[in-house]
């Protein structure tokens, strides 16, 4: 991986990208909701990066851009809602699960 500083990528179900599930996955709330990525504000401010910049996030299995946010999570970890976003950075790999790994995923992170 070229891409950045390393974090931990988890994902997982918002509120907003719930009730933007409900009004449509081509709806601006749908895609509002699953276009970012939150990161604690240490390390944004680290890395230069501002709140709603663009950044671009890669995985061994992918990369995708968001538009950043300060979260609370600790630091040297990111979350992505589930979605179409997310999706780019998950692997198709199940290791005979039967489901690809959304937690725990090493990924890049740099603003663009």
């Amino acid at each position: 991986m070229e891409l950045g500083e390393r974090f931990t990528l988890i994902t997982g179900r918002t509120a907003d990208q719930g009730q933007g599930l409900h009004e449509g996955k081509d709806s601006e709330a749908y895609r509002l909701a699953t276009t970012l990525v939150e990161m604690n504000p240490e390390d944004m401010a680290r890395l230069g990066i501002a709140e709603g910049q663009t950044v671009q996030v890669q995985t061994a299995s992918g990369q995708t851009t968001a538009l950043a946010h300060a979260g609370t999570l600790p630091s040297g970890m990111i979350f992505v809602p589930m979605g179409p976003t997310a999706n780019e950075l998950i692997g198709v790999e199940t290791e005979s699960t039967g489901m690809p790994p959304f937690k725990g995923l090493t990924a890049g992170v740099k603003h663009i």
